[in-house]
């Protein structure tokens, strides 16, 4: 990150992460989840140079990016931080949602 916004996971965002990566590894191979990886990666790169870049949601100041169509990942700018709020599986009833 060179002169960006510093990109933070909320223990609810990584932890939504990381019951998509348990399903994925059960039900996907491991391209399915290198994929996913280089998504995140790549985008959590632009919103750091470029926080609005993304359309914001239907939640007040917060942000989304769809990711592989599958995933949204949500999140707020506070200051020189970008806070990652919820990486959301668009399979799921949209109620779940924990922003």
């Amino acid at each position: 990150m060179k002169g960006g916004y510093k990109v933070l996971w909320t223990d609810n965002a990584l932890d939504e992460l990381s019951r998509t990566i348990e399903y994925l590894e059960h039900n996907f191979s491991d391209l399915e989840i290198r994929k996913l990886a280089l998504k995140i990666e790549s985008i959590s790169e632009l919103i750091s140079q470029n926080p609005s870049i993304f359309p914001k949601s239907e939640f007040k100041e917060v942000y989304k990016a769809v990711i592989l169509n599958h995933y949204t990942m949500y999140y707020r700018i506070r200051g020189n931080n970008i806070h990652i709020l919820s990486f959301f599986s668009n399979r799921l009833n949209p109620n779940r949602k924990k922003i």
